[in-house]
């Protein structure tokens, strides 16, 4: 029996993150949380974004468990909410780190690199690998994709 891409899509690991994180203004957002933006006037300045969009990507981070909502109030004005990477939006790091070396490679502005990863005690630059079991790193092509438990077959 074949499967339908919708079946496919609703197990696919990837498919499910980009119910999230697909759109460009949802990834712009949480690499301003990284550098510690919180607050929507902070994020619509910084980003430059419409504040119906950046209303909705804060909303679909929200409910993704990305970010969560902490209210606060600054003197003589009302209670508002900022936006706090929870967890799982501080586990993206990686991710953020990928697209980042990606670009810089693939992608380069002609300025150098916008943003280095560095350990946060030595300020050593760090970078993303693949590491096997036994503690080797592996090169990409070293590294093969397979069809995990999830998997549907074809």
């Amino acid at each position: 029996m074949s499967t339908t891409p919708r079946e496919r899509n609703a197990r696919c690991s990837v498919a499910r993150s980009l119910e999230i994180l697909g759109e460009k203004w949802t990834l712009l957002v949480v690499r301003e949380a990284f550098f510690g933006v919180t607050r929507f006037a902070d994020f619509r300045a910084r980003l430059g974004i419409a504040p119906d969009v950046l209303t909705a990507r804060l909303e679909t981070l929200v409910e993704g468990g990305v970010l969560e909502r902490q209210p606060y109030r600054d003197a003589g004005q009302r209670q508002r909410d900022e936006y706090v990477l929870t967890p799982a939006g501080a586990e993206l790091k990686t991710v953020m780190a990928a697209f980042v070396a990606w670009g810089d490679v693939h992608r380069p502005s002609g300025f150098g690199p916008s943003v280095a990863y560095v350990d946060r005690d030595t300020e050593a630059p760090v970078r993303l690998s693949f590491i096997a079991e036994d503690g080797r790193e592996l090169a990409p092509e070293e590294v093969a994709l397979v069809p995990g438990p999830g998997a549907l077959e074809s």
